[in-house]
């Protein structure tokens, strides 16, 4: 094992947003905040949506030529965790994988069309990329751009749309004359698209299945013909960054079991001074703490060259997949009867961490990718 396979930079800037965001969303994402806004349509705060985007959230990853800070995986993981520590629904991942497929695949006269508002949060993005067949792989597309006249007709339907329902913008892949290709959408062609809610497990996420059968859109749209690269990092990306995010949530659902178990008596003493429950908590401490390093290290790799890069993305969300899902397992269980019910809040984790676990490849699919990596 080379010195590299263990680097973990942390900078001021990581700690100064890691702080920002852990103090805000403590104060203004309770439980009780959360549970109000899974009921209204868009399922998010816009007004605490607007303030992060004040405090630049939004523009982190985005190059200061198109109104952003010009940082990175790093630091964009320093926010992610956070969130994930208190269940901050918002469309922040969706947003921000849009905005780095524009980034990376996108024409010169589309980034500075769409990128300085994005950066602002004037402006929402998504992604459309997974079709019927459920397939988490970038290359496995089916739905055709046809060539027509100056522009093109799209043909098929992508399913679960992260923010579909909210957005302005959407990046949505195709398979044109043979070729992966991207075609990015703006408003105007979006609210001709046909939407359908996806009721998903997690009912802080919104996901739409969208059918583009018949959208005809200008020669402009097309991104770029050569899209299976971006689309591979994009993934990686998206790895990254759910990995940060369930790496915050487990610890999330750690401390609540953690406070539950110093009030709840038993035998007329804390149920937590009870062996059985002791080592099991213990153990997501430790997986905990495996999962950041894990995470860290995939951030701080993410520029670097590719194999590594997508080696430890892939061991960050296959072991934080993990951890999430033996966190909440226990802490329904420790709760007890409760834990089963929709009043426990230990159930809003356990929610987050079904779809987590499965957007953009289980630990599975991610481990049969990491033998092929890593014994080739």
């Amino acid at each position: 094992m080379s010195g590299s396979d263990l680097l973990i930079s942390y900078s001021d800037e990581q700690a100064m947003l890691h702080e920002t965001a852990t103090n805000l969303l403590a104060k203004r994402c309770t439980f009780e905040a959360l549970r109000q806004w899974m009921e209204t349509p868009e399922g998010y705060s816009q007004e605490l949506w607007r303030e992060t985007a004040e405090l630049g959230w939004l523009g982190i990853a985005i190059p200061e030529a198109y109104g952003g800070y010009g940082l990175g995986a790093p630091e964009l993981v320093s926010v992610m965790e956070p969130m994930g520590r208190y269940l901050y629904p918002s469309p922040f991942l969706a947003s921000t994988l849009g905005a780095q497929l524009l980034l990376w695949a996108g024409t010169e006269d589309q980034k500075r069309s769409w990128l300085p508002d994005i950066a602002k949060g004037q402006i929402l993005i998504t992604v459309a990329l997974m079709e019927a067949d459920g397939s988490w792989e970038p290359h496995h597309v089916k739905d055709r751009a046809i060539p027509l006249g100056d522009g093109y007709e799209l043909t098929g339907t992508k399913h679960f749309v992260l923010d579909g329902q909210n957005t302005d913008l959407l990046i949505a892949a195709f398979d044109l004359q043979g070729e992966l290709s991207l075609f990015l959408l703006e408003p105007h062609e979006v609210s001709k698209l046909k939407k359908d809610p996806e009721n998903l497990i997690d009912l802080s996420r919104r996901s739409c299945r969208i059918c583009f059968d018949g959208l005809k859109v200008p020669g402009s749209a097309l991104m770029t013909r050569d899209a299976l690269h971006p689309l591979r990092k994009l993934h990686r990306l998206a790895w990254v960054l759910l990995s940060a995010e369930m790496a915050g949530g487990a610890e999330g659902v750690f401390q609540l079991t953690l406070d539950y178990l110093k009030v709840r008596t038993q035998f007329g003493r804390p149920i937590g001074g009870f062996q059985a429950l002791k080592h099991p908590i213990v153990n997501i401490m430790i997986a905990i703490e495996n999962a950041r390093a894990l995470v860290y290290h995939s951030a701080t790799v993410f520029d670097g060259p590719e194999k590594e890069a997508e080696t430890a993305a892939r061991m960050a969300k296959a072991h934080t997949s993990d951890t999430y899902a033996y966190a909440v397992n226990r802490a329904i269980q420790f709760h007890g009867a409760i834990g089963y019910t929709w009043e426990c809040n230990a159930h809003l984790f356990f929610r987050r961490a079904q779809w987590a676990q499965y957007a953009f490849g289980d630990a599975i699919h991610h481990r049969r990718h990491l033998a092929e990596l890593l014994l080739d």
